[in-house]
């Protein structure tokens, strides 16, 4: 019986602990992810330009997240306090693939009507990486 019980809990230990580190990464990482996805680098000055700039309607991104977004924002809608996002100002920004990956979905759908393409994932990342204390 000590047997049987034993590879199946082993194995739901293991993959527990696979996908609580399969997410871990950094900026830096993120940025070479979108940009190997892109087919290009990220482009900051682009990814600046695209992050202030609404997008067909009353929305950018820095509608909740602050032109300079080093400081916590404010989602414009909701009221609800969001963290800032450059990395600099938070050692947790970009710091987990499936928060990343969940985020740029949805903020893409709200300020852009589509969900973001690699190449303005990169250059978002890129410019967000440039800010600095």
């Amino acid at each position: 019986m000590r047997l049987k019980t034993w590879p199946p809990v082993s194995f739901a230990l293991l993959l527990a602990l696979a996908a609580a580190t399969a997410h871990a990464t950094t900026p830096a990482a993120q940025l070479a992810r979108f940009s190997a996805e892109a087919g290009r680098a990220g482009d900051a000055a682009q990814g600046q330009r695209l992050f202030t700039t609404r997008q067909g309607g009353e929305w950018s991104c820095a509608s909740c997240h602050h032109a300079q977004p080093i400081k916590p924002g404010r989602h414009a809608a909701t009221g609800k306090t969001i963290d800032t996002l450059a990395p600099a100002f938070n050692p947790a920004s970009f710091t987990d693939e499936a928060r990343v990956n969940k985020w740029f979905r949805r903020n893409c759908k709200e300020v852009l009507s589509r969900e973001c393409s690699a190449a303005e994932k990169a250059d978002i990342t890129a410019w967000l990486i440039t800010l600095k204390p």
